[in-house]
């Protein structure tokens, strides 16, 4: 009896044992709300414009909430609330002109604006430069900076008689930049600051 016994425990301990069964995956991670979602450098003189793409986030109302691109005329669409002047505007007054609109429909609304990506400011770059174009101004760039994100001047473009075109209400002013004094660093007061929607433009 007791040899029976005996191997009967060794056939025990030699036996395969079952092995843990793995824990189930982990679920794939929810969609971050839109407040989390990574938003654009803002300058300081920032306004919204046309095609601006905004963040609007109503805590605990998300059917209110999400991204909408400015309209050409200066305005947004929301659900519910509808449409809304926004260009002109800083963050900032859109966000109190959305939490006043909303008190009409939700009690005490909490909303925040997030600028997602700015495609409103930008400086033009034409004629004889190796990539003409639009640039995004999203910090302070001036003539020369502008140049070079163009791929610098061509091998015919004239460098003595570059003009910048601004825009300022209706009126259209005429600057010049001289390429060879600049890099030569003489009248650096030529390689001004550019503004939204200035033109470069280079025979």
């Amino acid at each position: 009896m007791t040899s029976i016994l005996l191997a009967g425990f060794v056939s025990l301990l030699l036996a395969p044992q079952a092995k843990p069964q793995a824990p189930p995956p982990a679920p794939p991670p929810k969609t971050p709300p839109a407040a989390a979602q990574p938003a654009a450098a803002v300058p300081d003189d920032y306004v919204i414009g046309p095609q601006d793409v905004l963040g609007v986030v109503f805590w605990r109302e998300p059917e209110l909430s999400g991204d909408v691109t400015v309209r050409p005329d200066g305005k947004i669409s929301l659900p519910v609330i509808g449409p809304m002047d926004a260009a002109g505007k800083r963050p900032e007054e859109l966000q109190q002109m959305l939490q006043k609109a909303a008190t009409k429909y939700i009690t005490d609304p909490n909303v925040a604006v997030v600028v997602r990506s700015i495609n409103s400011r930008r400086v033009f770059v034409t004629g004889a430069v190796l990539a003409p174009g639009a640039q995004p101004l999203v910090g302070p760039l001036t003539v020369l900076q502008a140049l070079a994100l163009a791929g610098g001047l061509s091998e015919f473009a004239d460098a003595k008689n570059i003009t910048i075109l601004r825009i300022e209400g209706d009126r259209t002013s005429t600057l010049r930049f001289n390429y060879n004094d600049v890099r030569r660093g003489k009248k650096l007061e030529q390689n001004i600051v550019l503004r939204p929607g200035d033109t470069i433009v280079v025979p």
